[in-house]
């Protein structure tokens, strides 16, 4: 199974081709910060990579915040071990800064804020150069203040013209605040929150994405594990205290935990008939839409990885879109707590 390829698809005006599915590090960060997933054992965080490199995924994405910092350490200690043939490129994320002591997260985009967060995640993944570099929201919390973005892209131009990063990307913007960011830098990607549960990007801002020329790269395609196929109601009752979806996500609360889970149910039914697991047909309906370069997905144990990277290559019919469709509930879900990761 080893030096497996898969087909890959160019990332905006990155200027480089990513495969249609990467490994997301937010659940593999870790307990002991405010949106952890509970304890995490880095052995099998690590396999879970390789693995996924192994069947030719070849980007990871990951973020200061993940962990206070421990995501990017696993992913460091991931590209000293793997063969250069096989090195992913890294995806990193920055504006969400924490204070050491206390470990309360706060948002930043102050341009000297960004520039030591930048050198902290170089120092942390220990590469010369990320592949792209992402500001991970345009306010805290969200919908706030977002007068510094074009400050903030300004610095992140300066920082890919240093040879710091490689492309530049956004996260978590709507329409204007993508037009506001175009006008100070060239955009190679965004990243939105896009699952059978989350589906408001369809209106405006994929079909701009795709008139623009950027990127797509989907997160919480799985909507954090609930669409996984694996989540029942006495696991969610089950899940640690310091789990974040336990007590904070409405959709793995009733009223909407039915009818997500009924929603999973028809995902089950078109997996098994071609051998697949839900989270391959919930993670293929992402990437249906053409605008969708790539969808993000998170694996804690390498047994994992081989279910969902068969959505890589799984095309659902006509008949099983509608019938997805007939289920989806009304509304959105949610894929961060009341503050944000």
């Amino acid at each position: 199974m080893k030096g497996q390829t898969m087909h890959q698809r160019p990332l905006g005006s990155a200027g480089f081709s990513i495969s249609p599915i990467g490994l997301g590090t937010w659940a593999i960060a870790g307990p002991g910060w405010e949106f952890g997933w509970g304890s995490q054992d880095d052995a099998d965080s690590l396999a879970a990579l390789e693995r996924a490199t192994e069947l030719g995924v070849n980007w990871i994405d990951t973020a200061a915040v993940y962990g206070l910092g421990h995501a990017e350490t696993v992913v460091g200690e991931l590209l000293r071990r793997v063969p250069r043939s096989r090195r992913p490129l890294v995806f990193t994320k920055g504006s969400l800064v924490w204070n050491r002591e206390t470990g309360r997260i706060t948002h930043s985009l102050d341009p000297v804020s960004l520039l030591r967060e930048i050198e902290d995640s170089l120092c942390r993944l220990n590469i010369d150069t990320i592949d792209l570099y992402q500001l991970h929201w345009p306010s805290f919390p969200p919908g706030g203040p977002d007068e510094g973005i074009e400050a903030a892209l300004a610095t992140l131009e300066r920082a890919r013209e240093q040879g710091k990063i490689r492309a530049i990307g956004v996260s978590n913007f709507n329409v204007s605040q993508l037009e506001r960011a175009q006008a100070i830098t060239r955009i190679a990607s965004l990243q939105p929150p896009y699952s059978a549960l989350m589906r408001e990007v369809e209106e405006d801002i994929l079909p701009f994405c795709q008139q623009s020329g950027i990127g797509v790269i989907a997160y919480s395609t799985l909507q954090s594990g609930l669409l996984s196929g694996a989540m029942t109601r006495e696991r969610i009752a089950n899940l640690p205290d310091d789990d974040w979806r336990k007590t904070r996500s409405p959709d793995f609360q009733e009223p909407r935990l039915s009818r997500n889970l009924a929603l999973v149910e028809v995902f089950r039914r078109i997996g098994a008939q071609h051998g697949l697991a839900p989270a391959a047909v919930a993670i293929a309906w992402a990437l249906r839409q053409s605008a969708v370069t790539g969808a993000i997905v998170g694996a804690r144990r390498p047994q994992q990885v081989d279910s969902l990277i068969r959505a890589a290559e799984f095309r659902l019919s006509s008949e099983e879109l509608e019938d997805i469709t007939q289920v989806l509930p009304e509304g959105t879900g949610t894929n961060v707590p009341e503050s944000v990761c």
